[in-house]
């Protein structure tokens, strides 16, 4: 199997190093899924791949670039955070350590309540996730506003609270491009950068994602919506 998915990746050897295949045939072995099927997106911090496992079902793979990715910006996220302050600025240390929170904050983000993509597997600088969607995977809010604005905004809201009382985390980067619209319910996606809430930047990260996800609703008609009660509410 290995040898077959070696050749069928061939396509994509000007994104996959060594290294990168080298695990990624380590995560076939285990059982995570057997072959990639095509990109949802290749960027310069991060490719992500739908795959399939042996009973057919669809997955999401995650690979954060080791040469490429905003590596700076990485650092400045993780340095605050008291879970990885042992770490140096080391490149490829600091990549797999914010692969690694990225699963770590799922999980929590998954136990406080959040609708999130379900964590299944981490190694390095990979990430397996539950897929969102069905025969097409989910849209971005962005690209997918939903029927009743009202109520997909308040779950926004309550997620974020949820967030910041039970997982003790914010997002930190909360917008219309990483919350999804699927069956008209949210998915907040993309936590590598969510920080726990007793970092010394937190509140001002809480203030960012609650100003991101107004301007969007306000955009599509909604009024009368007020950042500071909503932020009131939340540290409440």
């Amino acid at each position: 199997m290995a040898h077959k998915s070696k050749e069928i990746w061939k396509v994509w050897g000007n994104v996959f190093d060594n290294y990168t295949l080298r695990n990624l045939f380590k995560l076939i072995s285990q059982g995570h899924f057997e072959k990639l099927q095509s990109p949802i997106s290749v960027g310069k911090e991060a490719n992500i791949f739908t795959a399939e496992t042996k009973e057919k079902k669809k997955v999401i793979v995650k690979i954060y670039r080791l040469e490429s990715c905003n590596f700076n910006k990485m650092y400045d996220y993780i340095k605050l955070d008291q879970r990885y302050q042992y770490l140096k600025k080391h490149r490829r240390r600091i990549i797999f350590a914010w692969t690694q929170r990225e699963y770590r904050n799922l999980l929590k983000a998954r136990e406080a309540g959040v609708r999130v993509p379900l964590p299944l597997a981490v190694l390095d600088h990979i990430l397996v996730l539950e897929y969102i969607g069905d025969d097409y995977i989910a849209l971005q809010l962005k690209n997918n506003p939903p029927e009743n604005l009202k109520e997909f905004f308040d779950k926004i809201i309550e997620y974020i609270e949820l967030l910041w009382k039970k997982a003790k985390l914010v997002h930190g980067d909360l917008s219309a491009f990483n919350i999804l619209n699927y069956d008209g319910n949210p998915v907040f996606i993309d936590f590598s950068q969510a920080t726990e809430v007793r970092t010394s930047n937190a509140n001002e990260l809480l203030e960012r994602d609650i100003k991101n996800v107004c301007v969007f609703f306000r955009k599509q008609g909604m009024k009368n919506l007020d950042e500071e009660k909503i932020k009131e509410r939340i540290l409440s």
